[in-house]
């Protein structure tokens, strides 16, 4: 089987390694330096898992600028280029697919394409009228961040979308499932799979992740009730949790949802209600930035005179600044007038959101009053008396 991969993200890649294990694969990307990486068995992102296995040299992997010849030759070919929603046009900007299609429209007609880019709900029937000779399927990820592979690698769901349930497709659906399957750690029979309507499995990613939305930000909300009543809302979670029907994971308090996929899908099934009555969708979405005004004001009450950002990423093991909630708290507090300097080694600017980068993390200790991070580091044990942070387990949950 000979696979090509459009877009070497955290979704394209993860994939593309996946799939490399037992089969031809081509990655495609626009960027030379993440395609010069790939080829010499570097990662071009932060991924433990993508690292391992780049560095193996044993997978049959390609990268490349220029996709012509392996979209003319492959059988499958996955599109995971970048999409994003503008919440304040409420417009899905979905140009990278079609800019996809539109030359497999001239390349390849016989391949069966599968969408895995994040798309608003009812965007595969669209581009499947709109591309009457083109096999298109939609097959959602539920990756987390920093652990793309390893969440390919052992699988919670297999789900696979057909455009009008066109019955034709079926049996690419199906080959496309067992694909993802074979390249799995876990045993093919014990991976749930669902061949589902291309708008159902569109509708299935976003109110997956909308749950995840509201369950940080139901986590947040009683953190937020404890710190400012001065309960001890570790004592409040862990009793919450042992309720079986709760339980006692993806309870950690942070400074709100952020990443890739939580805030742009909560937003865009936010958009996608439209005429449909619901009052809890939008309440995920506002408490999210609620979450961030709390935040700033507790740490503007310390009275500092320079407060320190450690690290942007949401998570530790991340490279990815995109949408992440210390963000939100940076630019609340930049707007209060509050002096501000920030620890990213990943950062090669001079400032970012009006905050003096400081590359020197000791330097960086000694100039900060007050110390805000999401998510604890170790290396920041020596000056714990100045840290802010709501990370209770110290774990990147």
């Amino acid at each position: 089987m000979i696979i090509a991969v459009a877009g070497m993200g955290y979704v394209g890649l993860s994939v593309a390694c996946l799939l490399a294990q037992k089969h031809e694969v081509h990655a495609v990307d626009i960027m030379q330096k993440k395609v010069d990486q790939v080829n010499a068995g570097a990662s071009p992102i932060a991924d433990k898992e993508i690292e391992s296995f780049l560095a193996s040299g044993n997978l049959d992997l390609t990268a490349t600028c220029q996709p012509e010849d392996c979209y003319r030759k492959a059988n499958f070919i996955v599109i995971s280029t970048p999409t994003n929603y503008d919440d304040a046009r409420n417009y899905f900007d979905t140009g990278s697919i079609e800019a996809v299609l539109d030359l497999l429209s001239s390349l390849n007609v016989s391949a069966c394409i599968v969408i895995k880019s994040t798309v608003p709900v009812g965007y595969t029937e669209i581009v499947a009228g709109k591309y009457p000779d083109l096999k298109i399927l939609f097959s959602p990820e539920f990756l987390r961040e920093g652990h793309a592979l390893y969440d390919n690698l052992h699988p919670s769901r297999i789900v696979v979308g057909i455009p009008s349930r066109n019955q034709e497709l079926l049996g690419q659906a199906e080959t496309f499932a067992h694909l993802l399957r074979e390249g799995a750690t876990e045993p093919s029979d014990s991976v749930e799979t669902l061949i589902v309507g291309s708008t159902e499995a569109e509708a299935i990613k976003l109110f997956a992740n909308t749950y995840l939305a509201l369950r940080v930000s139901y986590f947040n909300e009683l953190d937020t009730y404890a710190e400012a009543r001065g309960l001890d809302a570790a004592e409040i979670i862990k009793g919450v949790g042992l309720d079986p029907r709760i339980g006692a994971h993806y309870n950690n308090p942070s400074f709100g949802y952020g990443g890739y996929c939580l805030p742009k899908d909560s937003k865009q099934l936010l958009a996608n209600y439209n005429d449909v009555p619901q009052n809890l969708i939008r309440a995920i979405v506002e408490s999210n930035s609620t979450r961030k005004d709390f935040i700033a004001s507790q740490v503007r009450a310390l009275s500092p005179r320079v407060v320190g950002v450690y690290r942007l990423a949401m998570k530790k093991d991340s490279d990815n600044f995109r949408q992440s909630s210390i963000l939100g708290v940076m630019e609340r507090l930049n707007d209060a007038g509050v002096e501000m300097v920030v620890y990213e080694p990943l950062l090669n600017e001079e400032t970012f959101i009006g905050a003096k980068v400081i590359d020197d993390l000791e330097a960086f200790k000694t100039k900060s009053d007050v110390i805000v991070c999401n998510r604890f580091n170790d290396e920041l044990s020596d000056v714990a008396e100045k840290v802010y942070t709501r990370d209770l387990w110290r774990t990147d949950e």
